[in-house]
């Protein structure tokens, strides 16, 4: 059985990682070419994002064909490469199942619109009010209503995402064979992993109105959800004890994660949840400027991680990933403490109890894309939001200055491998602009840099393996209520591991409320961080201590 508890997955958005062929688009023989890179950082799995076919609207999120491989990514020769490179590295592919929806471009949705009644079952569909009004008032998470019309059919279907998003009928049982298959098909070219984006999302409940909020609450963590993902589970996946799976869950709770990530529950290995970067939002809505919320980010955190590890369900802990800003930009620093900032970020989720995953480009710090304008944009949830802000009244320089804290473009941009013009990734105009920066920050630089962002991720993820307390290790918060340290232990009956971080670059002086006497530094992020039970914690300082019981 894999141990994924000492496991760390890379999240390659190979679309912005390393073009091989020159047309501005990254593909899977860029990733082939990156293997190397990818050992010597030392993860385990390389999570693939969707190369499937598809119209890209939604940056291949609406997939056209679950089984073939976009042309312009590459081909299946090139991904069975690709697998059998990373194996030799004792690297494996985790795969990206987008299953709440298809993209309208799809066989089975071309075929429910020409009338087959079979295929129309695969998909929600339902009649609006008798003056032409939508089923219900949901919103889309893009923006705009959730029902898109179809005058040939006098109906509605669903869309929780984009329009050409058309949501699948879970409820048919014909759908989820289908599903079956596409893992099994995955399965049988050797995948090892999977990720399933909004899963908690395929169950809808009532399709009544929402009238408290944008109607998320009818259709997340439905009523057969559990039933659904545990059949899938046993039909599939469950058969082969060396695959890993990982769930996106939107808006979800904990209990309910306590079942899809359980230990015995027979469902996922571990969950996503995104409470915690929701601390700069206002409620929900994230299209707003706001300071984020310190003391809410650790009691989400610490909440998170006390409560999984009490029902016994793993976590997948993170900063970043393609739906989100860069974590440097957002909770450090992109002047002059760039470096420790970013150190101390990796830091503070990678001694979590839980499964790290870092996002493309993380692991050199790269930050926000700083974007001025608006056919700089290709995320149609942040086009469709600029949108909705200059509707609402925003003036045009307050709309940009959203979009720069929040777009999901910021961590789109391509990776940073050189200094050169193209930055490494391509010889040709990018799909999406570089950012400027890639002539200081860059992985070049770094690789061989003992004192770079690199040689930290690399001992975290070092440290995961060797160290039983970090993989499996209890888990207590320290400290809660200080402004702007956050801390914690994780304890095992043989050793123990106290994690220390300033989460600001304000200097503070920190008592800690565990006594120090024979902990030793095992990694910091400044060179003479020392062990005192009063310590005086320089900006965005962080330290891991050690001792053995």
């Amino acid at each position: 059985m894999t141990d994924f508890h000492k496991s760390v997955v890379y999240q390659c958005y190979f679309k912005s990682f390393y073009d091989t062929d020159g047309d501005g688009f990254g593909d899977l023989r860029g990733v082939t070419a990156k293997l190397d890179y990818l050992q010597k950082l030392g993860v385990d799995y390389i999570w693939l994002n969707p190369f499937y076919p598809s119209p890209q609207r939604d940056n291949g999120y609406d997939v056209a064909d679950y089984c073939a491989v976009d042309p312009r990514f590459g081909t299946m020769d090139d991904l069975e490469e690709l697998s059998r490179e990373a194996e030799k590295r004792g690297i494996r592919l985790m795969l990206d199942m987008v299953f709440n929806h298809t993209s309208t471009e799809h066989e089975w949705f071309k075929k429910a619109l020409a009338g087959d009644p079979d295929y129309e079952d695969y998909y929600i569909w339902r009649e609006g009010g008798p003056d032409g009004t939508p089923p219900n008032n949901w919103e889309s998470k893009f923006g705009g209503n959730a029902w898109e019309y179809v005058p040939e059919k006098g109906k509605w279907y669903l869309h929780l995402f984009d329009r050409t998003q058309a949501d699948l009928n879970w409820e048919n049982p014909r759908v989820r064979r289908e599903l079956q298959n596409v893992i099994r098909f995955w399965m049988d070219k050797g995948v090892k992993g999977f990720r399933f984006d909004v899963v908690n999302l395929i169950s809808k409940g009532s399709y009544a109105s929402d009238y408290e909020g944008d109607g998320r609450r009818f259709y997340t963590d439905g009523p057969r959800v559990h039933e659904f993902l545990h059949e899938l589970n046993e039909a599939t996946f469950g058969t082969d004890a060396e695959i890993i799976t990982v769930g996106e869950m939107s808006s979800t709770t904990m209990d309910n994660c306590y079942k899809y990530a359980g230990s015995d529950t027979d469902e996922l290995s571990m969950a996503f949840s995104f409470h915690h970067l929701k601390v700069d939002f206002v409620g929900n809505e994230k299209w707003v400027l706001v300071p984020f919320d310190f003391h809410k980010l650790k009691d989400i955190l610490f909440s998170w991680q006390t409560g999984m590890s009490d029902h016994n369900a793993w976590n997948a802990v993170f900063w970043c990933n393609h739906d989100q800003p860069r974590v440097v930009s957002r909770f450090g620093d992109e002047g002059e403490y760039w470096k420790p900032s970013a150190k101390m970020l990796g830091t503070v989720i990678h001694c979590l109890r839980g499964t790290p995953y870092v996002y493309q480009g993380e692991e050199i710090g790269m930050t926000n894309a700083g974007f001025t304008s608006l056919d700089q944009y290709r995320d149609v949830e942040s086009i469709n939001h600029f949108h909705i802000l200059r509707d609402r009244g925003l003036h045009e320089d307050s709309a940009y200055d959203i979009l720069r804290v929040h777009s999901r473009d910021n961590s789109r941009t391509p990776m940073q491998w050189d200094a050169s013009e193209g930055g490494g990734f391509s010889e040709a105009e990018p799909w999406i602009s570089m950012n400027p920066n890639h002539k200081t920050i860059n992985a070049a630089s770094q690789v061989d840099d003992p004192g770079s962002i690199f040689a930290h991720y690399r001992k975290l993820i070092a440290l995961r393996k060797q160290y039983d307390v970090i993989a499996n290790g209890d888990f207590a918060p320290l400290d809660m209520e200080h402004p702007s340290v956050l801390a914690y232990t994780r304890r095992t009956d043989k050793e123990e591991l106290v994690v220390v971080n300033n989460f600001y670059r304000k200097e503070v002086d920190w008592n800690c409320p565990v006594d120090l006497t024979g902990f030793t530094c095992l990694l910091s992020n400044y060179a003479d961080s020392a062990v005192q039970t009063k310590l005086h914690l320089r900006p965005y300082e962080s330290l891991v201590l050690y001792r053995i019981k």
